[in-house]
């Protein structure tokens, strides 16, 4: 078998024409007979260049509002036949099947349909048939055909017009029939999840294309691989390649952040806050927020939800940090953070829509939807004689927003809607306050008056016994442990206030 051919046919068929006009004039110095229909059929004859009908092949015209035009067997028979085959090339001769060398398809835009929240009738008709059954066919062949599957293509096949003028060996049709199967696979999984939004099936399908490769994984020994469309939620004003773990610490971020509507400025470290606080000065937010842990500050990831001035600009500009995230930035402050070419700015346009999450693990996959619970002043149910006060009220709100994206075990103390400090990822809710509560007095906090947020409830009094002691005036938890009156009797003990949501925040 000769593994290189020359392209002599090509059908075209194409939803995007944009950059279609040089591959067409190409061919058409290449003396390739070229099929089409439609809207493709008139493009190309709007270039001059000389085009058949499928329509004259197949003897039928486009039928049923377009629903129906390349699927007849002259079409797929000229794909598919194998041209080693003797009885397959006598087959073609009797029925007047021509060869078909090349296919170009660029499907129906379902995707961008369904994203655009058009009506079903409309949604229905973006999904594709006869040119995911043609993808399907000329990739199942690449022995003999190369297919070129979508507008991503285009540049590709240019070159290699340019390259081999006409010509392709094995190697390129196979890793054309690579990108063709990838397509109707992504394509068939969005038509699904369509679907499957009112089926609910118990269904596990991702299929993300355009991996962007990082420098390596969580570690150097590790390989890592991002997918998805950053660019979407993000501009990159500044800085260096965005690593595994910056993404890990981003994706805290702006989850984080969402929760808050006040000014806010937050600091995190490895995906937890280890500085958090909310102003009407911007510059006072950052302040309060570095103040909770000057030290961790140190190579971590910034983010507001407010636009940088060049005010906090110039304080910012002080402390060495990773990555700076917020809606927008001053063009005075922009010029001053981009001062160092390493520092990451990233510009948020986006707020993240995804209700689900998952992650790999014991071989398979587990999904959950999203935490996206935020509880109000309605959510929260007195249990002490002591009520708190409507400062310390804001203050339990604040702080359990802050609890709720702390790995666990954890506790959180604030006061003044300014994180005072969190004890993180401990096996014992006893231990993480211990850490929190002494994190506080290293960095000069008094917790006089201060309070407490916990994720999970107390299965013993000893907490509510120790926050107390010091100086912690109101706690809030989600309540629900069999032991909970003697932590409620222990709170009236030391006049201490607490409310209970009825919402566990366990983050793993």
């Amino acid at each position: 078998m000769n593994e290189t051919k020359r392209i002599k046919s090509a059908l075209i068929s194409v939803y995007h024409k944009d950059n279609l006009d040089s591959i067409i004039e190409k061919l058409h110095q290449l003396n390739v007979e070229i099929y089409s229909t439609g809207g493709t059929k008139s493009f190309i004859e709007g270039l001059g260049v000389p085009v058949t009908a499928v329509e004259s092949l197949t003897d039928y015209p486009s039928i049923f509002g377009g629903r129906v035009k390349t699927l007849h067997p002259k079409i797929f028979g000229g794909i598919l036949y194998r041209r080693e085959e003797a009885k397959d090339r006598e087959e073609a001769a009797q029925y007047a099947i021509p060869d078909i060398d090349m296919v170009i398809v660029d499907l129906y835009p379902f995707e961008e349909t369904v994203a655009l929240g058009a009506p079903e009738a409309e949604v229905i008709e973006k999904i594709d048939i006869g040119g995911i059954a043609l993808i399907r066919a000329a990739a199942k062949n690449y022995k003999d055909v190369l297919i070129v599957p979508s507008q991503r293509e285009y540049a590709p096949l240019q070159t290699l017009l340019d390259k081999k003028n006409g010509e392709t060996d094995l190697a390129d049709r196979r890793k054309f029939a690579g990108a063709a199967f990838n397509v109707s696979s992504h394509y068939d999984t969005a038509i699904f999840d369509y679907f499957n939004r009112e089926l609910n099936e118990p269904v596990f399908r991702q299929n993300i294309t355009g991996g962007m490769a990082l420098r390596y994984g969580e570690n150097p020994h590790q390989k890592g691989i991002y997918f998805g469309n950053f660019n979407a939620i993000f501009d990159k004003l500044n800085g260096k390649e965005i690593s595994y773990n910056n993404l890990l610490d981003i994706d805290a971020a702006v989850n984080l952040i969402a929760d808050f509507n006040d000014p806010t400025f937050a600091i995190l470290k490895h995906n937890n806050a280890c500085g958090l606080a909310s102003d009407a000065d911007p510059t006072e937010a950052w302040k309060k927020a570095l103040a909770g842990d000057p030290v961790s500050a140190f190579g971590g990831v910034l983010i507001a939800n407010y636009a940088i001035d060049a005010a906090t600009a110039a304080d910012i500009d002080g402390i060495f940090y990773e990555i700076l995230i917020a809606p927008s930035f001053s063009p005075e402050a922009l010029t001053l953070l981009q001062g160092k070419k390493n520092r990451i700015l990233l510009k948020q346009k986006n707020n993240l829509s995804v209700g689900q999450q998952f992650r790999s693990l014991l071989n398979g996959v587990a999904l959950q939807d999203k935490d996206l619970a935020v509880e109000s002043i309605n959510d929260l149910k007195p249990v002490t004689v002591r009520k708190a006060s409507d400062d310390e009220l804001v203050d339990l709100l604040f702080a359990n927003k802050i609890v709720k994206h702390s790995k666990s075990n954890t506790i959180v103390l604030a006061k003044g809607k300014q994180l005072l400090a969190g004890g993180v990822g401990q096996t014992s809710r006893v231990d993480a306050l211990k850490q929190a509560i002494k994190k506080a007095h290293t960095f000069g906090f008094d917790l006089n008056g201060s309070v407490m947020a916990s994720d999970a409830f107390f299965p013993f009094p000893d907490c509510v016994e120790i926050a107390g002691k010091a100086g912690i005036k109101a706690i809030i938890q989600p309540g629900g442990s069999m032991k909970d009156k003697e932590s409620i009797d222990a709170a009236d003990q030391l006049s201490v206030a607490m409310v209970f949501t009825g919402i566990r925040h366990f983050k793993h």
